[in-house]
């Protein structure tokens, strides 16, 4: 794999650093049950994670009133909040990543479809949130593929597109990496099948997260 200069890496969350696209399937499912609507297969929601919300529901059921999409969106929080469900855990080897990066004075960011709220609190509960200099959320710009959240992270970071990778496990995370001519690179394990990820033609599918250290030219432990 070709090697790649980065001062900042832009990491996606679910199903990239945090190993969580389990527990948002089965979310989505039971708010839909309890919704009284057929819970959609988990590749039907495999697909539009990483997209807000509210932009997935209305891509999964575009018949979907306003009422109904806030009244869903309420059930879908109270499920991924409950803590009788396993919520998942970050990734072998993510936090050595993270903090290798540092070492290495390349700053971590995070671009997610999570609200500031649930991102805020899953990284306080798992002890990371000082590892990234800046993090955008899908309540504070345009839904993925939209690429105001990188821009957003550049004008935090003051560096321009080139300067950084973006890495996810989506066509999402790919497409708004390409659409400012962001070096990316697709993450398999997560949301969307290796294929989809090679379509967007990012400089590289890794099996894992911590794969990234290869192009950074970085040695880190697969350990967690």
């Amino acid at each position: 794999m070709n090697p790649v200069s980065a001062r900042l890496v832009i990491f996606d969350w679910d199903g990239t650093l945090m190993d969580s696209t389990g527990h948002i399937v089965a979310s989505v499912q039971q708010a839909a049950l309890e919704m009284g609507w057929e819970a959609p297969a988990p590749d039907k929601v495999r697909a539009v994670i990483g997209l807000s919300l509210a932009q997935a529901l209305a891509t999964v059921m575009p018949e979907t009133s306003p009422t109904a999409a806030r009244a869903f969106e309420a059930a879908y929080r109270r499920h991924y909040l409950n803590p009788d469900m396993d919520e998942g855990d970050l990734f072998p080897g993510v936090r050595d990543l993270l903090q290798a990066l540092r070492a290495a004075d390349i700053w971590a960011a995070v671009a997610t479809g999570k609200g500031r709220s649930g991102l805020d609190r899953v990284m306080k509960k798992l002890g990371v949130e000082e590892l990234f200099v800046a993090s955008r959320c899908a309540d504070e710009a345009r839904s993925k593929p939209h690429p105001q959240m990188l821009e957003d992270i550049l004008h935090v970071t003051g560096l321009e597109a080139r300067e950084a990778v973006m890495v996810g496990d989506t066509s999402f995370d790919l497409d708004m990496a390409r659409a400012l001519r962001m070096p990316a690179f697709g993450v398999t394990g997560g949301a969307h099948p290796a294929e989809q990820l090679r379509a967007c033609e990012p400089m590289g599918v890794l099996e894992r997260v911590t794969d990234i250290r290869h192009p950074l030219g970085l040695g880190i432990s697969q350990n967690s």
